[in-house]
């Protein structure tokens, strides 16, 4: 006989057996919980009190966890935000260097445009690109050329005052010769008592005054002028301040400085050479006239203007 047949009985008797005493079980609880809910309240509080401890000390590990992870989430995001604020701090120095030099230059063309020069004389501006000044010259570049209308002999000004003139140009560029060259020759007129000289460069810092008149009553502090003789350079234009040496020389120290060079103005004088024709005078509208002399016919005498007859009455 099979030792599983007989047990079969026996299995399912206990299955209806526990069946039946789970649902009576529950029947009895939930009639219990119906009619005592207080009982089931103080159990809960009490098993709730019990398991906090515990649930603290489990939750500890799982907070520490959850710290962790916002930190290295943290570090992640600080990580990135300081490599993108870099490389804003590097694009903003970029940016405050050219505005640096933008300031400085809008400063310079605003101390150029300061200079005061005759309205009528057109003007380009420009820098120097170069210096090629030696011990036997003293003369630099600028770009401007004869593209922006730049021609020999013209005078070129900074900020301070006259720089020079002109003595060739080219296309884009030009070569002025400095104010202290051997060969730079300028008339000028010293202020206030007017005197005329020549100020002649010499290849030193300070160019000497030439041609002055020997009864001239000139003083150290005196202003130098440009006087406009010859037509190349405008009147009126700054040179400098009479000096006088350790020698007794009388030397110009010029207002504009060779190591500052920086921006300047070409200035495209025109001498005023054209003077303007003047109409003859009005002829009477008369007949001709008989000489008592000859009995030839001569001109009418010129008339009146109605204005002028008017005044003389």
């Amino acid at each position: 006989m099979d030792p599983n047949r007989s047990a079969l009985p026996f299995r399912e008797f206990s299955h209806r057996i526990s069946l039946v005493f789970m649902l009576t079980l529950a029947a009895a609880l939930l009639l219990l919980g119906r009619a005592e809910t207080y009982v089931f309240d103080r159990a809960r509080q009490v098993v709730t009190d019990l398991a906090a401890p515990l649930l603290e000390v489990a939750s500890r590990p799982v907070a520490a966890t959850r710290r962790i992870i916002e930190r290295t989430d943290e570090y992640a995001y600080v990580f990135d935000e300081n490599e993108r604020l870099r490389a804003e701090n590097a694009r903003l120095l970029a940016w405050k260097e050219e505005a640096l030099k933008l300031q400085a230059k809008v400063a310079r063309y605003e101390a150029l445009l300061n200079v005061q020069v005759d309205p009528s004389i057109d003007y380009a501006s420009g820098r120097v690109v170069s210096d090629s000044g030696g011990p036997f010259v003293d003369t630099v570049l600028v770009n401007v050329g004869a593209e922006q209308g730049a021609r020999s002999g013209q005078a070129v000004i900074d900020t301070d005052g006259l720089v020079g003139r002109i003595v060739s140009t080219g296309p884009k560029a030009s070569r002025v010769l400095l104010l202290t060259d051997l060969n730079s020759r300028i008339p000028v007129v010293i202020e206030p008592a007017h005197y005329k000289a020549v100020l002649a460069g010499d290849n030193t810092d300070w160019p000497k005054l030439e041609y002055l008149a020997s009864q001239s009553a000139i003083s150290p502090g005196d202003r130098v002028v440009t006087s406009g003789d010859g037509g190349l350079i405008p009147p009126g234009l700054p040179v400098g301040l009479v000096i006088q040496t350790s020698s007794g020389d009388l030397r110009v120290q010029t207002f504009s400085d060779r190591g500052r060079l920086d921006f300047v103005r070409v200035l495209q004088y025109e001498f005023p050479s054209k003077v303007k024709r003047q109409d003859p005078p009005e002829v009477l509208q008369g007949g001709p006239e008989e000489s008592e002399e000859t009995g030839a016919e001569v001109p009418a005498a010129p008339a009146a203007s109605a204005s002028q007859a008017a005044a003389r009455e």
